[in-house]
């Protein structure tokens, strides 16, 4: 197999190709992966979650095969931790010695560089050998039949023997002899490294030498105090002497480095570019094993999900539930049923403040990019299909005040959505047009429905605009002339006056919501009245 043909997130090299294209992933931006909470709870540092979304489903298969593997097999997960810093150390030595070092260092780095290649693959040799014969997936089978062929490989053998006996020539090296010579007046004249030594060298004094009268046997203790490189000298002079043992090393090191690396350059640098281009793949990859690992620990369910044709437009989960929510609080997690289907491909959801209308529209949509990520979703089953892009509008400090310069800033943002989105899209807007007043709110969100529905498009508009609810028959009379897809209500619920977070598919009743709140705070006609008798 050819490395550069190996992917652990793309079955060929011509998807993964096709998706390194920005254009030719779904529309799922870096706000959007803010305001679902995934950048918070996956904390990529060598890439960002918007580089891995997909929406062709071959793709997907293959990554739940991969992300199976390693939920499975702890071994396989321990195993990409610990080449990955070995990794960021390949990238950083990459990095130092493309800034203008000296080539004294530049051998040196390319030492350690193929150390940490060495150190990296047979890391990867002996993980994936333990495992091999209990891996799925066809990402893992591939990487470790291609890692054995190399470790075993006549070659890399070679390269191991000889990079033991330099390293070892190298990492002996302990101090330097260097001679200098003066002038008439004792001033350095021209100066050069005589030996490489083992052995450190001592302060002493001239006269204990002398006394002990062992010159010959003591040639690593000094006649004077060892002064620290740099102490009392000026920073020319501190480069003067720098450049000039640079350049001695440099001499010393050609013979038996520098032939010697010219002729494993290239190999190396092929392979160890194979596994630099992997480094990100295996952050996402570790980080969501990560993810789902703490929610089960939670006693949470996570599911793949079964990937249905994007024409289906399916989005259909049972006991559904926001990842970010569930692993910030202790608290017992309240899970929802949702489905869109031949009723329903937009939803209006209403109901109480802080009665968990935010949470299920953010767990729709965690669930619903985990998936095009290739990864389990929160819910103890699920089948969707992808989408072409997520689409969120989640105004902060959203209130009831009137307010039109903000009133401007949400309209234009939704004009942007709309103008993005296309009928395989989905849409997420929370409190959206809050900043105006209930009558101008409900109209112009009855105007974006009945766009969206006849556009084709499948999401859920949250919102505390009852009156929106109310009127969704008219929006569905309008938008059914022209082919569009239903929408429906449902309700964020209230039990016994209390917010119970559970989600149902029925009509509004904003009187309901009234008067169990009121029930609850005393502040009912019966309620008062029976105060008043005391």
């Amino acid at each position: 197999m050819n490395s550069l043909d190996f992917s652990l997130l793309y079955p060929t090299v011509e998807k993964r190709n096709f998706h390194e294209v920005a254009e030719n992933r779904p529309n799922v931006s870096e706000a959007v992966c803010d305001e679902l909470g995934l950048n918070e709870i996956f904390g990529l540092k060598s890439g960002s979650l918007t580089d891995f979304f997909t929406s062709d489903p071959e793709v997907i298969r293959y990554r739940q095969q991969t992300v199976a593997d390693l939920l499975e097999l702890p071994e396989l997960l321990e195993t990409l931790s610990g080449i990955h810093p070995i990794l960021d150390d390949i990238r950083e030595l990459r990095r130092l010695d493309n800034d203008n070092v000296s080539s004294a260092d530049s051998y040196l780095y390319s030492i350690t560089e193929i150390e940490l290649y060495v150190s990296c693959l047979d890391t990867l040799h002996k993980g994936l050998s333990a495992v091999k014969d209990k891996i799925y997936g066809t990402a893992f089978t591939r990487l470790s039949e291609f890692v054995t062929e190399l470790c075993e490989s006549e070659y890399y053998v070679q390269l191991n023997k000889k990079l033991s006996a330099l390293t070892e020539r190298v990492h002996e090296v302990r101090s330097v002899t260097i001679g200098v010579n003066l002038d008439r007046e004792f001033r350095p004249e021209s100066a050069a490294v005589i030996s490489l030594n083992g052995e450190r060298f001592k302060s002493g004094r001239v006269l204990d030498k002398i006394l002990r009268l062992s010159f010959k046997n003591d040639a690593f203790t000094c006649i004077s105090e060892l002064s620290p490189f740099g102490k009392g000298q000026s920073e020319n002079k501190q480069e003067a002497l720098n450049g000039a043992f640079n350049s001695a090393i440099e001499d010393v090191f050609r013979s038996s480095v520098r032939g010697w690396r010219a002729i494993v350059a290239e190999y190396v640098i092929e392979n160890t570019d194979f596994l630099l281009r992997l480094l990100p793949e295996i952050e996402f990859l570790s980080r969501a094993a990560e993810v789902v690992g703490r929610l089960r620990e939670k006693g949470l369910s996570v599911v793949f999900p079964e990937v249905a044709p994007a024409d289906e437009k399916a989005f259909s989960a049972t006991e559904l539930y926001n990842p970010r929510v569930a692993l910030a609080i202790d608290d017992e997690i309240v899970a929802n049923d949702l489905v869109f289907d031949d009723n329903a491909k937009i939803y209006v959801l209403s109901g109480p403040n802080r009665g968990g209308k935010s949470v299920i529209t953010v767990a729709v949509g965690a669930a619903q990019a985990m998936c095009q990520l290739g990864l389990p979703v929160p819910a103890s089953f699920a089948k969707i299909s992808v989408t072409s892009g997520i689409f969120t509008h989640f105004p902060e400090g959203a209130d009831d005040t009137i307010d039109k310069g903000r009133l401007g800033e949400e309209c234009a943002r939704l004009r942007e959505i709309f103008d993005a989105i296309d009928e395989d899209g989905m849409f997420l807007l929370d409190e959206s047009l809050s900043s105006t007043g209930a009558y101008e709110a409900s109209y112009i969100a009855s105007e974006i429905l009945t766009a969206l529905a006849v556009m084709g498009c499948r999401g859920i508009f949250s919102t505390h605009l009852h009156e929106l609810a109310a009127i969704i028959p008219e929006i569905n009379e309008r938008s059914r002339e022209r082919g569009g897809v239903p929408i429906d209500t449902l309700v964020a619920g209230i039990e016994e006056g209390r917010r119970s977070f559970k989600i149902h598919r029925a009509k509004p009743d904003g009187r309901s919501y009234a008067r169990d709140i009121a029930d609850k705070y005393g502040l009912s006609f019966d309620s008062l009245m029976e105060r008043n008798k005391k």
